[in-house]
């Protein structure tokens, strides 16, 4: 039974159209699934790592270290416009799998590292491989299912990242935690990735016409209809970017003695938990409804982040439940956005801009994850994480105000299904 809440103007789809004949999970559909949580493990692999890398084997400031971690998230998103281009007006998968290729071998790179600049190189080149990777994946995913149960597809899709996020940093941090070397780190993501390239092989693509464009025109590169929804998404992604990248040395500030990577995995069973619903509600028709509610989890989860400093000096004991309650939250908010926001940019854009839409919403999510990560590095060596993550709560109440009063409009005056 759906909320009178969520009970919109706009006639939702009827509820048997979820339980469409049409076959979801296909020998293509769930290779893609392995690829997409390989690919992803391998990054979650190093996320909360490569802080503590940089410290120890460069000794770098916490400035410094946010500096060179954006630079990954830098060139990741000055590539996603481009090859939503590319991915819209030439064969997907081949695109595809050679991202993957070089998305694997730079993990390679990393094992034989000895130089501060020349890590920073690979991060960037792996930035850019993962920029055109995940827009590939996305959109490959969107052809290989019925438009129908759209959503439903989107979120199992995004789940396999969930499920990466709950393992992939727990594993990273628990290697580090029993001294094991970061090059032996390293080759467990290039492990990864090399078995997430075979799954990706054995996906079976539709064939791909080319689509002749203007030479000239600004909406190959960006969907001009989700600049507004790009606005509240990219707001939103900041405190995201601060979270994922420092929580671990927040914890570590705070003198909270607690496993960090398990907030990971409880993060990821929040996002595992919301995906078995939010994709049903997208596919009934309430996208922009399902987005709002999940900001609601999302602003008080930070606040209660930003004041976990506070709470410790009071209760250590009442600060690891809060601690540990949180990222549930926000699992639960995000990963009830997630889906419902990436629908929303593919309702925007007509079938051929499917590649364009996916990487508008991938530019505006990593533009605002870069932002995170550099100005969270800056604000903690200024004043603390706590500051950090209470600056993030004020931009969720923006990016809120923002998209139900400016974004939820301007989609239901221009949707397009």
């Amino acid at each position: 039974m759906i909320p009178d809440s969520l009970k919109s103007s706009n006639q939702p789809t009827d509820p048997a159209s979820l339980h469409n004949t049409q076959k979801l999970f296909t020998s293509s559909y769930i290779c893609i699934l392995a690829a997409n949580f390989l690919l992803y493990f391998g990054f979650w692999l190093l996320i909360p790592v490569l802080p503590f890398y940089l410290k120890e084997s460069f000794q770098c400031p916490e400035s410094t270290i946010g500096l060179v971690l954006c630079a990954y998230t830098i060139s990741s998103l000055c590539t996603r416009p481009f090859m939503g281009y590319l991915y819209d007006g030439f064969p997907r998968k081949p695109l595809y799998l050679v991202a993957y290729l070089i998305f694997m071998l730079i993990f390679a790179g990393y094992v034989g590292t000895k130089s501060l600049l020349l890590f920073i190189v690979l991060r960037v080149l792996h930035g850019i491989a993962f920029g055109t990777v995940t827009v590939g994946g996305n959109t490959l995913v969107i052809d290989i299912t019925p438009s129908q149960r759209r959503g439903t597809a989107l979120g199992f899709y995004g789940l396999t990242n969930n499920i990466a996020m709950s393992i992939g940093p727990m594993t990273g941090l628990l290697l580090h935690d029993h001294h094991v070397s970061f090059e032996a780190i390293f080759c467990c993501g290039l492990g990864s990735c090399i078995a997430g390239l075979l799954a990706a092989s054995a996906v079976k693509a539709p064939v791909k016409q080319t689509v002749k464009r203007p030479p000239i025109s600004l909406d190959r590169f960006f969907l001009i209809k989700g600049i507004p929804a790009s606005i509240a998404l990219f707001l939103l992604s900041i405190p995201y970017g601060a979270t994922t990248n420092y929580v671990a040395m927040y914890a570590e500030q705070i003198g909270l003695d607690a496993p960090t990577g398990f907030f990971f995995t409880l993060m990821a069973a929040g996002m595992g938990v919301s995906r078995l619903f939010a994709g049903r509600y997208v596919d009934r028709g309430y996208v922009t409804e399902t987005i709002s509610y999940g900001f609601y989890l999302v602003t008080a989860a930070f606040l209660l982040l930003s004041a976990c400093g506070w709470i410790h000096s009071l209760n250590a004991m009442a600060c690891l439940v809060v601690f540990y309650t949180i990222p549930f939250m926000l699992g639960v908010g995000f990963g009830t956005m997630f889906p419902a926001y990436n629908t929303l940019y593919v309702n925007l854009a007509p079938n051929n801009q499917r590649g364009t839409a996916t990487s508008s919403y991938l530019t505006a999510w990593d533009v605002g994850v870069g932002l995170g990560i550099l100005t969270g590095g800056l604000i903690a060596e200024w004043f603390s994480f706590s500051t950090v993550y209470l600056f993030g709560t004020v931009l969720c109440l923006v990016s809120m105000i923002y998209f139900n009063r400016v974004v939820t409009p301007h989609f239901q005056k221009n949707k397009l299904r």
